[in-house]
């Protein structure tokens, strides 16, 4: 079930976040308690709303269908490669080739032009079929800084079921926000609570 968050219910970014587009990115899909889920990118609108949050896209860049697609498709290749640092195993070949792939999408360099009266100039070119290559590009490429970087032995998943957000530890805390920290110490009072007694 998939359901729509207002500006209350919305969960703050995750710890981290603020330093690393990808992480915020990876964590656009979130599950909620009692089977609820929200995806950020699950529609058309509702990802280039995401991308322009994030000065990815323009407001109007017209997102379609298979424009959101494959931005879901590189989250789930992310979340594969976060998945894998955190449990310390081999990272699935499938979601490092997808990553490559996404950092070759746009050009690094500016490219050279010429204005009839301002003479030669630099600019990176973005028509609105490029829009989607430099923003997977940049996604993957913050995704890899961050798992080679300083952060990356900081990264972990929250510590309180359902939520499958990912975050930067900060001293012993697992969880991305207040709520989620509130849901685990509850759970745990009550699996206390409900523990038969020993005789």
């Amino acid at each position: 079930m998939s359901e729509t968050l207002t500006a209350e219910s919305m969960p703050p970014p995750a710890p981290g976040a603020e330093d690393h587009l990808a992480l915020d990115f990876v964590n656009s899909a979130i599950a909620l308690p009692g089977g609820r889920f929200i995806d950020f990118l699950g529609t058309p609108a509702s990802a280039n709303r995401w991308l322009t949050e994030h000065g990815l896209a323009p407001a109007d860049a017209g997102v379609q269908e298979m424009c959101a697609a494959q931005l879901r498709s590189l989250r789930e290749h992310l979340r594969a490669l976060f998945a894998a640092r955190v449990a310390e195993l081999p990272a699935p070949p499938m979601a490092l080739s997808a990553v490559n792939d996404a950092m070759g999408k746009a050009p690094a360099a500016a490219l050279l032009y010429w204005d009839e009266e301002k003479g030669p100039y630099r600019a990176v070119p973005c028509p609105t079929d490029e829009i989607l290559g430099r923003a997977l590009a940049t996604l993957a490429a913050d995704a890899a800084d961050l798992l080679t970087g300083p952060d990356a032995d900081r990264l972990t998943g929250c510590g309180s079921t359902p939520c499958n957000r990912y975050l930067l530890r900060h001293g012993r805390r697992h969880w991305c926000s207040t709520r989620c920290g509130d849901r685990a110490r509850a759970a745990r009072a009550y699996a206390r609570r409900t523990q038969p007694k020993a005789d």
